[in-house]
């Protein structure tokens, strides 16, 4: 008796909420609410972002501050080049600029060994050494749309995220490059458990529009034909 095994991929679509900035303003942005406390020594942190702003001025991305310090900032530079920070200098990194079409991005980084990675639309950087042994810590607010200069205010519309952003999810460690490569490619992961795009809160302010796009999932079923 021959039998023979197929495997065959299939794409499902299912809707995801996404986030449209559409004007510069001071006053709008989203904030997430972490689903346990931000005492970080190594994490990965994805989102899929789209900007016509590039080369234009400094974006924001992603924005984590305490009392006193940016613990996790993630910025679009002036000159192109992506960039996180932790509580000081950043570590920079020259990829192709973001553009209107959507981005997948990832960063992740590592306390024990320092590597700093940056990941996007699957395709792997350099890795760097930053801010070895550091801890980010707990306690603050995590934003979307603006760079807080304080706790939660002093925003420059100068700085502020136009665009669109979705699918932002965070894990407390540092996920293998074969699954964020995966996670690119709309396969079903393990999800954050820092933020999990599709259960974590998001509380909205000012203009920011949320809406439902259709995004794509990666299946594989196996079958057996004798």
């Amino acid at each position: 008796m021959l039998i023979c095994k197929i495997q065959i991929t299939i794409s499902v679509f299912v809707p995801i909420k996404t986030l449209v900035f559409p004007t510069e303003s001071c006053t709008s942005f989203v904030e997430m609410i972490p689903q346990k406390p931000m005492n970080l020594t190594a994490f990965t942190l994805c989102m899929r972002v789209a900007t016509e702003l590039s080369s234009q001025r400094e974006i924001i991305l992603f924005a984590y501050r305490t009392g006193n310090y940016d613990e996790l900032n993630v910025w679009g530079e002036l000159d192109g080049r992506l960039s996180f920070y932790m509580a000081g200098n950043p570590v920079l990194f020259k990829v192709p600029e973001l553009r209107a079409l959507i981005t997948h991005l990832c960063v992740t980084w590592d306390s024990t060994s320092g590597l700093a990675v940056l990941f996007l639309d699957g395709k792997r950087s350099l890795s760097k050494i930053y801010k070895k042994d550091h801890t980010v810590s707990p306690g603050g607010r995590v934003i979307l749309g603006q760079d807080p200069d304080i706790y939660l205010g002093d925003f420059d519309k100068h700085q502020n995220f136009v665009g669109e952003i979705c699918d932002v999810n965070m894990w407390d460690v540092v996920l293998p490059d074969s699954v964020i490569q995966g996670i690119f490619a709309g396969q079903r992961e393990p999800r954050g458990n820092v933020f999990d795009w599709d259960s974590t809160e998001l509380r909205i302010n000012g203009d920011v529009e949320v809406s439902q796009v259709r995004n794509f999932e990666f299946q594989v079923l196996s079958s057996l034909f004798f």
